[in-house]
């Protein structure tokens, strides 16, 4: 075991929760500096720590606390140190996300809603997630978490990935390369992103890729630059797109003036489908730092080229 004494630096909106998560697992060999000098190690949310990056001159390691890390890879950064992310802890949220509208939406909630309110009295036909089709970009943790999920409502999945290569884990019944995207969304009843954000996927999600798409809910809880947002409101228009969950966007928080807002057929949530809980960062955190002590690579590096 290395004995030398590591200094972390965290850099959050919730710092103190961090630290106090931190010191309560006793990691051998690691401090808590308030100096960026000293720091070989930086715990961040990537926005953050973009801003001042060259201020951390001994940086080795960055965990980020988000699965996110779009920040750190923008042109004219520094990459000479190890930068790696969170992982498996998003899926059961993004689950929760996805088929809760998707059961408030097919299930008529807000309306029935509304109907109380008026004290009205009106059953609607409503339809079942049996057999319903939903092609999930991105077969990692999270759109693996998510298939097994939709698979146990009796739902059909499809996986799209870069490989085409069937994942290891989730309950996909087919999987698509990504350049065969046309052929999955003409079966989609749902549309799922969660794709990172690299030059292959941005506009991803375009007037082309939507012409093929039949009356289907469409999902993003990826990257907001996945999807054309111009493209959307056109493919809503014609119907190609029934209704539109929108939890990331290009520019945020929404501008004030953005059409999304007054959209009937869209709804917009503040980038909240999937937060990153402290204490789950920090158990990440935490496997990866002994990783780090004792000489052996770090679980969910970042390659900057790829960009994930």
């Amino acid at each position: 075991m290395n004995n030398f004494t590591h200094q972390l630096y965290i850099l959050t909106d919730q710092d103190e929760v961090y630290r106090q998560h931190i010191e309560s697992l006793q990691l051998d060999g690691l401090e808590i500096t308030q100096d960026k000098q000293k720091a070989s190690i930086v715990l961040a949310a990537p926005p953050m720590a973009a801003q001042c990056l060259d201020e951390f001159p001994q940086l080795e390691w960055l965990q980020s606390a988000f699965a996110g890390i779009d920040a750190l890879t923008a042109p004219g950064l520094r990459q000479d140190y190890e930068l790696t992310n969170v992982k498996g802890i998003f899926g059961q949220q993004i689950a929760e996300y996805v088929m809760g509208y998707t059961i408030s939406h097919y299930r008529h909630f807000n309306l029935y809603h509304q109907q109380q309110n008026q004290q009205q009295w009106q059953p609607h036909q409503y339809q079942s997630l049996n057999d319903k089709t939903m092609v999930i970009l991105g077969t990692g943790s999270i759109g693996a978490h998510l298939s097994d999920v939709a698979a146990s409502f009796g739902i059909r999945t499809i996986g799209i990935n870069s490989s085409g290569i069937p994942a290891k884990r989730g309950t996909f019944t087919d999987t698509y390369h990504i350049n065969e995207l046309s052929e999955a969304l003409q079966q989609a009843d749902i549309i799922v992103n969660t794709l990172p954000n690299t030059p292959q996927t941005i506009g991803l999600l375009n007037q082309e890729t939507f012409r093929h798409c039949h009356n289907a809910l469409l999902f993003n809880v990826g990257r907001g630059a996945t999807l054309n947002e111009q493209d959307l409101l056109i493919a809503l228009e014609q119907g190609q797109i029934q209704h539109a969950f929108l939890d990331v966007f290009t520019e945020e928080p929404l501008a004030n003036s953005h059409p999304f807002w007054q959209h009937s057929a869209i709804t917009v949530t503040p980038h909240i489908a999937a937060l990153s809980f402290p204490h789950q960062v920090v158990e990440v955190f935490a496997h990866n730092y002994r990783l780090w002590r004792d000489g052996f690579q770090l679980e969910h590096r970042i390659d900057f080229d790829k960009g994930y």
